[in-house]
């Protein structure tokens, strides 16, 4: 059935469609697209790749997705405004700062057709060894990543981009990292609820769209599975964050998984243990995980019912957000670029800065 399509987002190849991804996304009816560094070369570019995406549509448009963080973490450079990182950017202890960039961001994103930014990171930074975090987290504690999460999602979502709060349930404290490793997480469940759920806690009540789960080990909350894979990591989100919105794992592709799972065996697990959309980086992988997905339900290992309210939320959300779709008219994308603002931006951080060296 195509409705399972929607339940993948995928990565597609270069800076133009090719007929194979093309046809991957129109015959599947896939969900939505992650574009990376490699999927960019101007705004003007990007525009006619995502309109061109778009046309893949059957109902709602595809979800068009980025990690788009600040600081180390920005996919698309060129003519966009390169922030700092979340890290340096708080240090500025000015919530409206926080606020206004990701509300510049989620305009020059908006102007050439996105509407999903993986971001804010809601980790917090505890372990100072931390390299895959580090100053990507807005802080060190609970309480300053919490106020400048919040910042950012009203941010992003007042601009209409989707947010997604990352990495469930906090990634701040590990050594390794999930592109190459399996990170286990030792801290007890008490302690967790004291300090890395509670920027979660927060970002759900700011209304964030999306959470991310991480490929990370929690001892606490299950010591055989990575929390993407497990069932009582979402019942945490589910029952006791009361999240009802849109759970999506990391990256499928991530060491943390494949050196541990079968691609195909993992994306099922995942959907079983309560996420509604599997990311792929690639298309070969989400074919992959999308056969799995239909070998499982034929199997009744999953259930019709649990794939109905999935695509229920997503049909949802994409309601909510891209009832009312129009292609992006590239010739105006300068004027709608703001390119100005995120200049007058950057200079009054730079203002902020020596005000707070000097004082």
């Amino acid at each position: 059935m195509s409705e399972l399509g929607q339940l993948i987002i995928t990565g597609i190849e270069g800076t133009t469609l090719n007929s194979e991804d093309k046809n991957f996304l129109e015959k599947e009816n896939i969900g939505g697209v992650v574009l990376f560094a490699h999927n960019y070369e101007s705004p003007a570019q990007l525009a006619e790749l995502i309109n061109n995406i778009q046309q893949a549509r059957k109902e709602y448009p595809l979800f068009i997705s980025v990690d788009q963080e600040g600081g180390r973490v920005q996919r698309f450079k060129n003519q966009f405004t390169v922030f700092p990182s979340m890290f340096e950017l708080a240090k500025l202890d000015s919530p409206k700062l926080c606020f206004e960039a990701h509300h510049i961001m989620a305009q020059e994103l908006s102007a050439c057709g996105v509407n999903l930014n993986f971001s804010p990171v809601c980790d917090i930074w505890t372990n100072p060894e931390n390299k895959v975090i580090g100053d990507r987290s807005f802080g060190h504690d609970a309480e300053t990543v919490s106020k400048y999460v919040s910042a950012a999602i009203r941010g992003l979502q007042t601009a209409k981009i989707m947010a997604c709060a990352k990495h469930f349930p906090g990634h701040g404290s590990t050594l390794k990292d999930s592109h190459y490793d399996l990170p286990i997480v030792k801290t007890s469940l008490e302690d967790l609820k004291k300090s890395e759920l509670v920027p979660f806690v927060k970002a759900i009540k700011a209304r964030v769209e999306f959470v991310m789960m991480g490929h990370l080990i929690v001892d606490a909350i299950d010591q055989e599975l990575p929390c993407s894979l497990s069932k009582n990591a979402h019942a945490i989100l589910r029952k006791e964050l009361k999240f009802q919105k849109l759970i999506i794992t990391d990256d499928m592709e991530m060491k943390a998984i494949t050196d541990h799972h079968g691609l195909g065996v993992a994306t099922v697990m995942a959907l079983r243990a309560g996420t509604d959309i599997a990311l792929f980086r690639s298309s070969a992988s989400a074919r992959l995980g999308l056969e799995a997905i239909r070998e499982a339900k034929q199997k009744q290992e999953l259930k019709n019912d649990e794939i109905a309210q999935k695509v229920k939320r997503v049909d949802e959300l994409k309601k909510e957000y891209l009832a009312t779709y129009n292609p992006i008219y590239i010739p105006g994308i300068p004027k709608a670029f703001h390119a100005a603002q995120g200049a007058q931006f950057l200079a009054q951080i730079a203002e902020k800065k020596s005000q707070t060296k000097s004082s």
